[in-house]
């Protein structure tokens, strides 16, 4: 069967990982990094996301003998007062820790550095870092999950140059990037989002949790492609369905993600 797979799939490859890398660096869960010290050339990375049931760790390297750091945390979204909290000497480190919450449970927290003769902020109240909880999800479900997701929008852009280059194989690569959504998203997704935040679907109509409402959208999107271009000579819709899918990559991971209510005791969604 004809195909342009010398062209097509090394493009696929730099395109996927270009997106995958905005995904992932762009999202409310990568680590927050703040330039410490006085001259300000060390970067420190604090936690935005944890998973397990044992407390985040917040460490700061060490750069002189007399500094020293305070933590201040609250749960979030509540009216609970700030608690503050000393790092520990630990040689090259003071550290410390902020508690385990329930799944999709969140704590905003900020720091303040005294080098002796001088501070440094590590954000504020008005302006915190954030950290969602999460609960452990087992490797044999969460490896298949990634894996699969990875394809998905690997063979969506290989069916998307293949349709664009008029060759025969644009369907049966876009029927199999239907199925690795359909395994990946589908049905992996929501026992991953069980295990991580205690509910298998907070998207429409259930709720707005916007990962599982882009995921949603792909999904109808090749499932209308597949179905449009099964029989006949139609491109189009395979076109479509890439680009959706790469627009619904190209938007930050866990934004607008689940979040655990405090007072309610339910998990909801976060729509600031």
């Amino acid at each position: 069967m004809k195909n342009n797979f010398k062209i097509s799939i090394p493009l696929a490859i730099v395109i996927t990982l270009m997106a995958v890398i905005y995904q992932r660096t762009t999202g409310p869960t990568y680590p927050k990094k703040f330039k410490i010290g006085q001259d300000q050339s060390i970067t420190a990375k604090f936690l935005r996301s944890h998973g397990g049931d044992t407390n985040a760790p917040v460490e700061l390297p060490k750069l002189t003998e007399t500094m020293s750091a305070t933590m201040t945390y609250k749960r979030y979204p509540t009216n609970d007062e700030w608690t503050t909290v000393e790092l520990e000497d630990n040689g090259n480190f003071l550290q410390t820790s902020l508690p385990n919450q329930p799944p999709a449970g969140k704590l905003t927290y900020f720091l303040n550095i005294n080098y002796g003769d001088k501070t440094q902020a590590l954000g504020s109240k008005t302006d915190p870092i954030y950290i969602r909880y999460k609960g452990e999800v087992p490797t044999f479900i969460l490896a298949p999950h990634i894996v699969c997701m990875f394809l998905s929008m690997l063979l969506s852009v290989v069916a998307l140059f293949e349709a664009l280059y008029r060759t025969d194989m644009y369907k049966t690569v876009g029927r199999i990037t239907l199925s690795c959504l359909m395994i990946g998203g589908m049905v992996l997704g929501p026992i991953v989002q069980k295990y991580a935040f205690g509910v298998y679907w907070a998207g429409f109509p259930y709720d707005y949790d916007l990962t599982d409402n882009k995921l949603l959208i792909a999904v109808l999107a090749w499932l209308f492609a597949v179905i449009l271009s099964w029989k006949g000579t139609r491109r189009w819709p395979t076109i479509a369905a890439a680009i959706v899918l790469f627009c619904v990559y190209s938007i930050p991971h866990s934004m607008q993600g689940s979040e655990f209510d405090y007072e309610k005791g339910v998990v909801t969604t976060d729509m600031d």
